[in-house]
């Protein structure tokens, strides 16, 4: 399959991001020839692909160097940042030079949070190799670690340079990745683009096929759809001062899941039971209906994806959703909806509210097993 789309990330910094299939060749192009040394930013699990990454840079002129960084979000610590820091200086990388960060959504925070914070910024690429890190963490120039209190609470905002999404890459997920990745694009559809849930209701069993999906064209529909849903958002808004707090929906709720469970669920999972519990904020709250909050259950069932939670964790949640970035003092906020495409804010809901609505997502609910780990 040859066909690619490109959307463009409008702004004061704006780039490409190239979707398409077997496009590493193309990261030459994308990094320039003022670019002297790049450092290739890649998990274990990606050591293959990186070697390979590394050898085609230094065949097209570049002085290349390898950081291999744990898996998953333990690469996103201050400690692995400072490794990072430490194989910049001791290669001597300049402003001129560049960060290629090739991996899922916690390498792509983490190779931006570096890249922002070396120099006070260089320049980065990302090769992001999952949907998650597609759609969602290798588009807009959010980057960050996370710390004992919550995640993504030291980051910088910082454009990449341009981001290449292989889909090729995606054919050997395990499933469960591949559907918990799904998750964001669920969640573009509901806040923007209606097409997405019928595109994933149409086609529900070839999304849940890593291999067939990843060749198919409704995933590349799907992808590009997503990423221009985001591109839109974060051209208008790259700081969050506004606009840009959509595309959380369904995130603070799912932080707190993260944070409670010590990062052992997969993001798009928590999300998903976030984004129902703040369709059931928003319906206890008079402003969705009925229709609307059991498509998202429908949607997110179908897939495979939880939409409950265990029944006995509500004051840690509350304890780690206070802490969320987009909490003003001690006002809690929520981006929920008015119908699908029709986001809005939420502030300082009634404790009473909350608790009702996390009741909804605690039904049947006993275990954090029943998520796909």
């Amino acid at each position: 399959m040859s066909e690619r789309r490109t959307v463009t990330v409008r702004g004061d910094r704006p780039y490409d991001v190239v979707i398409g299939h077997h496009l590493l060749g193309e990261l030459p192009g994308v990094l320039g020839t003022n670019v002297r040394r790049v450092l290739v930013v890649h998990p274990a699990a990606l050591a293959t692909t990186a070697d390979t990454i590394i050898e085609d840079l230094r065949a097209a002129g570049y002085e290349t160097f390898g950081a291999q960084v744990p898996d998953a979000e333990e690469a996103k610590t201050a400690q692995v940042a400072a490794f990072c820091w430490g194989v910049l200086g001791q290669a001597d990388f300049t402003r001129s030079d560049a960060i290629v960060a090739v991996g899922g959504g916690a390498t792509t925070d983490l190779g931006g949070f570096v890249a922002a914070t070396w120099l006070r910024g260089i320049q980065v690429v990302h090769v992001p190799t999952t949907v998650l890190a597609m759609v969602d963490a290798a588009v807009g120039g959010k980057t960050g670690i996370n710390t004992a209190e919550g995640k993504n609470l030291v980051g910088a905002f910082h454009p990449p340079a341009g981001v290449l999404c292989d889909l090729a890459s995606l054919a050997s997920m395990a499933p469960f990745d591949f559907v918990a990745g799904l998750a964001e694009i669920v969640k573009a559809g509901f806040i923007a683009d209606p097409r997405i849930l019928e595109l994933v209701e149409a086609n529900v069993d070839l999304l849940k096929d890593p291999v067939a999906a990843s060749s198919s064209d409704v995933l590349l529909e799907l992808v590009e759809r997503a990423i221009a849903v985001k591109a839109r958002v974060v051209g208008e808004d790259l700081r969050e001062a506004g606009l840009r707090e959509i595309l959380n929906y369904g995130h603070t709720f799912g932080h707190a899941v993260e944070h409670v469970e010590r990062y052992q669920w997969r993001h798009g999972a928590a999300v998903s039971v976030g984004m129902v519990f703040v369709a059931e904020l928003a319906r206890l709250a008079g402003t969705l209906s009925d229709e609307v909050v059991d498509r998202h259950r429908s949607i997110l069932t179908s897939l495979g994806l939880p939409t409950t939670y265990r029944g006995d964790r509500w004051e840690r949640l509350l304890t780690a959703m206070r802490r969320d970035k987009k909490t003003r003092g001690d006002v809690l906020r929520f981006v929920v909806l008015e119908d699908i495409g029709r986001p809005s804010r939420l502030e300082g809901p009634d404790p009473a509210l909350l608790a009702a609505a996390y009741a909804e997502v605690a039904e049947g609910a006993t275990t954090s097993s029943a998520i796909p780990l």
